[in-house]
């Protein structure tokens, strides 16, 4: 019986599947062809022992001691409409400090602030790699990239393909929730959004995607802006939105590109004497603001935040690891779920 304070070696693993020690070594270092069947057989006794855990772990501390993180001022407080931001940042602080990776915070929205003074930061620092939170500049992202210092954007969008980013899958999410909603017999859709990065007009896009795949006319999906993403932002549009139409105007349902703008949809809505969701019902995307408490309860996208942060570890530690063979930037999407509540009736 092996005692179980002594470290697991590859002989365990042999011996647990069955193999020869060479097998094990070939398995776990790629150097050899393995069958399926006993590669399987390898990983399985190696997780089960533990050693993939370990091993694991060990390369993370070894490859990632400290990174820059780079930021906009505005996702730095914690308050109440800026869950989405601090929620992820949170997420990444606590992994940070389980691996013991030192993180050094950067502000980079100020005028000032551009891809080189970031680079210059990363240099005197001696940081292994760089996150920028969802600042996506492409004169900024140039700058990084062209410095050849591993970094990962998340929340954000390299139209040039420079950098590893890690972003949710906005325009899946998007499609998949109006889809949903199309599902439930509605037809007439507004989506409330406002002028902001590429990541949010990619969930205008998903909107869109789904009427198209549904062989929907377009002219019953109603894009309409706001001046931003905050609620009173949001509750404004819908005033104007109602003092222009004299009404919905036939609207059924309302897919809001942030929870936030949807927490000032339905107090609009409710000032106005508008039922909810008996006559229009009401989706948001972010699964991060208060939409359970609200009522009606609030149906929405919940984006995977808890995630994000240690997936871009991983990218930027894979970048680290292959930084001598220069592999393409790689584009991680992860995948969001529907949250269904009480703000949505089906029609029909």
């Amino acid at each position: 019986m092996r005692d179980p304070s002594r470290k697991v070696g590859i002989k365990d693993i042999a011996e647990a599947a069955d193999v020869a020690v060479s097998t094990v070594s070939h398995v776990l270092n790629g150097t050899a062809p393995i069958s399926a069947d006993v590669r399987e057989r390898v990983l399985n006794a190696a997780n089960t022992l533990g050693y993939l855990a370990r091993r694991r772990e060990k390369a993370a501390i070894a490859v990632l001691r400290s990174v820059l993180l780079a930021v906009p001022s505005d996702t730095l407080p914690h308050n109440e409409h800026n869950l989405y931001s601090w929620t992820l940042l949170s997420a990444l602080t606590r992994e940070c400090e389980r691996r013991a990776i030192r993180v050094i915070p950067l502000e980079v929205d100020k005028p000032s602030v551009g891809g080189s003074h970031v680079v210059d930061v990363a240099r005197s620092a001696e940081v292994d790699g760089i996150l920028l939170l969802n600042e996506d500049r492409p004169g900024l992202l140039h700058e990084i990239a062209a410095s050849r210092i591993p970094a990962v954007l998340m929340n954000g969008e390299d139209h040039e393909m420079q950098i590893d980013s890690v972003t949710p899958g906005n325009r899946f999410g998007a499609r998949y929730a109006t889809n949903w909603l199309i599902g439930q017999g509605h037809r007439s859709i507004m989506h409330l959004t406002w002028e902001g990065r590429s990541t949010i007009r990619r969930r205008r896009d998903g909107f869109l995607d789904a009427f198209r795949a549904n062989g929907l006319p377009l002219d019953t999906a109603y894009v309409h802006l706001a001046e931003g993403y905050l609620p009173e932002l949001g509750a404004k549009a819908i005033d104007d939105w109602l003092d222009q139409h004299g009404g919905m105007g036939g609207i059924t349902a309302i897919f809001c590109a942030a929870d936030n703008l949807a927490l000032g949809v339905m107090t609009a809505l409710d000032r106005a004497g508008v039922k909810m969701p008996e006559e229009v019902s009401i989706v948001g995307f972010d699964g991060v603001a208060i939409g359970e408490f609200t009522a009606p309860a609030l149906t929405t996208v919940s984006v995977p935040l808890e995630y994000m942060g240690s997936a871009a570890l991983h990218l930027l530690e894979q970048r680290i690891v292959n930084v001598a063979l220069n592999p393409p930037a790689h584009r991680l999407e992860l995948g969001c779920r529907l949250t269904v509540r009480g703000s949505v009736r089906r029609i029909g």
